[in-house]
């Protein structure tokens, strides 16, 4: 049981950014809820972080009632409390929309899009339950402006970020706080070992690892902005994207990465 220690939901858990999310979080004495549907992934990460961190359970987001028997086990194990639902978990699909074989278009908008809404819907009763909770997405550098060869996987993540932004406001009365992070690019198993050779190592485009959004999470919860780019930079990308769109989409065409 949780004992009323402060607990969190991590989807994603067993990789990446929500691996490195639970880590920090049980580091810290919190009660970790570790979803994910790698199950060997997330069976090492309960043993590296021990039993009486959490409770670790496989789980598909995208599929609706799995997700609640999850939620209601999981508000079971935490007491009835839930300080940060972290929606992390996430797919891309790498490759031209024109050919992209529609299953595979579809598995991706069910998993980062229908999937985050089945997590944060169902998570919301344990939210309203906790006093000063946060919801909290993972959003994407690609809802700034959308990444080609990642065009669905870029639309799912616009659609998070107007989530966040319409939950801002909707679950305010509800005393549940919303925000999201826009990472750049992260050193993740997502991260092609050819793309990673190519990258810079500083500036807007350099790879960041996974524990520098982890401890952007911990800022989040201590912290009141809507969005939280990381590396901080992205802010004034952001505006310039928004200010200039047709100046970066020429420049892209041209094949400079901006």
């Amino acid at each position: 049981m949780a004992s009323q220690r402060q607990a969190i939901i991590v989807t994603g858990a067993a990789s990446g950014i929500g691996r490195a999310t639970a880590r920090a979080f049980a580091a810290r004495g919190w009660f970790v809820g570790g979803f994910d549907i790698d199950a060997s992934g997330l069976a090492s990460l309960e043993t590296e972080l021990g039993r009486g961190a959490g409770m670790f359970q496989p789980l598909n987001i995208a599929d609706r009632p799995a997700v609640e028997a999850v939620m209601k086990s999981f508000g079971d194990a935490a007491d009835g409390r839930l300080d940060i639902l972290f929606s992390n978990a996430g797919i891309d699909a790498k490759g031209t929309f024109a050919d992209m074989v529609w299953e595979r278009i579809v598995n991706v908008v069910n998993v980062n899009l229908l999937g985050s809404l089945a997590v944060i819907q169902t998570a919301t009763p344990l939210l309203r339950a906790t006093e000063n909770s946060l919801c909290l997405s993972t959003a994407s550098a690609s809802a700034i402006f959308g990444t080609a060869n990642l065009a669905v996987y870029s639309a799912t993540k616009h659609a998070v970020r107007g989530l966040t932004e319409a939950l801002s406001v909707e679950l305010a009365g509800d005393g549940i706080r919303v925000a999201d992070i826009l990472p750049g690019i992260v050193n993740t198993g997502m991260l092609p070992p050819q793309v990673k050779a190519q990258l810079p190592t500083e500036g807007l485009w350099r790879a960041l690892p996974a524990e520098t959004i982890a401890e952007t999470v911990w800022d989040a919860y201590h912290g009141e902005k809507l969005h939280w780019y990381v590396p901080e930079e992205l802010a004034v990308f952001d505006v310039e994207a928004t200010t200039y769109p047709e100046r970066l989409r020429d420049a892209r065409r041209s094949g400079v990465q901006v």
